[in-house]
């Protein structure tokens, strides 16, 4: 008897993203076993007619990434979630790979390695030493392209529903529950705020956020912080790696 694999359903959070949605879906290859949600956020563009035109369930939202996903996961017929930014393409085997990686005894959570589609040096060091403490200390990021069970996921509450730093409260949250890894299969994300505001500039408002987490400062505070000081381009390019 066939056994039928694990519904994934991949989650896109977008705002104003009609530059990058199609080819994102495209990554995805819908079929069989995918469920696509995409989340938008109010997009001024044609981010979600885009969708609707790649096959995707569309739904609408307040803007913010976590509410976001929280709505599309709330709505996912998946038994496996995929959250995955909307500039950002999947590897071409993601499906197969979500799916072995959560059957693994002890594994609570995955993400991709990072790669940067961009050919400077510096953004290739960005995307090697994301990579390492990703592995190192079991802490991906968003950008990463996270996956769990959904199960795992409601228990623990979702995202936390925070302007900024969700994904790294949530993986935080996971690493309680056991291992997370990171496969060494790449996502390919945008290099745009890289560009836009320099790696330099960009890893070191990162690092800040970080460290201002870590201090008490309340992600409130911190998000506008952020935004004073490397802008709005829209919800799936916030949070960019360090």
């Amino acid at each position: 008897m066939s056994h039928f694999p694990d519904t994934i359903s991949v989650i896109i959070p977008a705002l104003n993203e009609a530059q990058y949605i199609a080819t994102t879906l495209a990554s995805l290859r819908p079929g069989p076993g995918i469920d696509i949600i995409v989340v938008d956020g109010g997009s001024r563009d044609d981010t979600a007619a885009l969708a609707r035109a790649h096959g995707a369930t569309v739904l609408t939202s307040p803007p913010g990434r976590a509410r976001q996903q929280n709505l599309g996961a709330a709505a996912a017929s998946g038994n496996l979630l995929f959250f995955l930014h909307a500039d950002t393409l999947a590897p071409p085997d993601y499906a197969s790979l979500i799916r072995q990686t959560l059957s693994t005894p002890g594994v609570a959570a995955g993400a991709f390695s990072l790669q940067i589609a961009a050919p400077q040096p510096s953004l290739k060091l960005i995307s090697t030493l994301a990579n390492c403490r990703s592995r190192w200390l079991q802490l991906p990021y968003g950008d990463q392209g996270l996956f769990l069970h959904a199960t795992l996921f409601h228990t623990l509450g979702g995202f936390p529903d925070l302007p900024i730093m969700e994904d790294v409260i949530l993986v935080r949250r996971l690493r309680r529950c056991g291992r997370i890894v990171t496969l060494p299969q790449s996502v390919r994300t945008s290099a745009r705020r890289w560009q836009q505001l320099g790696p330099l500039r960009t890893t070191a408002i990162n690092q800040l956020m970080l460290l201002g987490y870590s201090w008490g400062i309340a992600p409130n505070t911190l998000a506008r912080l952020y935004r004073q000081q490397a802008g709005s381009l829209g919800s799936s390019s916030w949070w960019k790696q360090i």
